[in-house]
């Protein structure tokens, strides 16, 4: 009830407005986001950089109606992915994007104009020699991100596709997107989802997770393994015992289990962190809170402190 009440809340405009305005907010979000604006989001790659780590970059923002808007929020990756050239930071630092942010939802030719507006970072990063993984979002965009996906590797056969495990539909999407060069990032999923598409029952999902990593591991694709769950991270690490370290990677969000990112970056595996930035970080933050209850108790402490 919990994660359902917090996941209605991401999107509530009333809610959002109340918890952006209270000031004892922002040292808790600090957590969980870089920062406001692209000097943070650079400073911060470059101290997950240095003991091992590799990071993508999310500029946040989702649900663009505005044309302008998401245009604006190409520029924005532009400038960022000249900046992590600058830096030296190309090398190990990707981005990624939300269609929805480039314009997937705008009224007229929404997905015409996020294919185009998502070629222009794709040629940009690869210009500098990173890649560009695709978010995924709730189960409605999940066609349309597919084949804009499609589209896109025909001239960047890089480009990373998002997998959700709560999804009915993944382990079948999985065994599509299985294939030499495909690169896969398997999460369980943030969204709140009807039980007619997506699994409901905590261990359903931590099943249909195990199913899908399966299939990627056993596939030629390069498995992303998302995931803080422990046990998760050790069935991937003896599914992929027979796969070479450069093979696949694990990933995790940026100021969850930072120990955990660097004792697995310490032993030798690709540790990736998602490390998102922007001044639009309700919906992104409300969303990490539903996903652990640890989260929403370290939020009311930190309130609590603070205060």
């Amino acid at each position: 009830m919990l994660r359902s009440a917090l996941l209605a809340a991401s999107r509530s405009g009333s809610i959002r407005e109340l918890v952006e305005r209270t000031p004892l907010t922002r040292p808790v979000v600090k957590r969980f986001i870089s920062g406001d604006d692209v000097d943070a989001a650079v400073r911060t790659t470059g101290e997950v950089l240095t003991d091992g780590r590799y990071v993508t970059l999310d500029h946040l923002g989702e649900d663009t109606r505005d044309a302008a808007q998401a245009t604006a929020t190409v520029e924005a990756y532009l400038d960022l992915l000249r900046r992590l050239e600058l830096a030296g930071h190309t090398e190990r630092a990707e981005v990624s994007v939300k269609l929805s942010a480039v314009g997937q939802f705008l009224p007229a030719d929404g997905e015409k104009i996020a294919l185009e507006n998502a070629r222009r970072i794709c040629a940009a990063a690869g210009a500098v020699g990173t890649t560009v993984t695709l978010d995924m979002e709730d189960h409605t965009t999940t066609d349309s991100t597919l084949g804009i996906l499609r589209e896109l590797r025909v001239d960047f056969p890089w480009v990373g596709a998002v997998l959700q495990a709560y999804l009915k539909r993944t382990e079948q999407d999985c065994r599509d997107l299985a294939y030499a060069g495909s690169r896969v990032r398997l999460c369980k999923g943030a969204y709140q989802e009807p039980a007619s598409v997506a699994f409901q029952d905590k261990t359903d999902v931590d099943r249909s997770y195990v199913r899908c990593l399966k299939v990627l591991m056993a596939g030629e694709g390069y498995p992303m393994v998302a995931s803080h769950d422990p046990r998760l991270i050790a069935i991937a690490g003896e599914l992929a015992k027979d796969r070479s370290p450069d093979s696949y990677e694990y990933q995790m969000l940026y100021g969850i289990r930072p120990d955990e990112q660097r004792r697995l970056a310490a032993a030798g595996n690709r540790m990736r962190v998602y490390v998102p930035y922007g001044d639009e970080w309700y919906g992104y933050f409300m969303r990490r809170l539903a996903e652990r209850p640890a989260n929403v108790a370290f939020f009311l402490r930190s309130l609590v402190t603070t205060g």
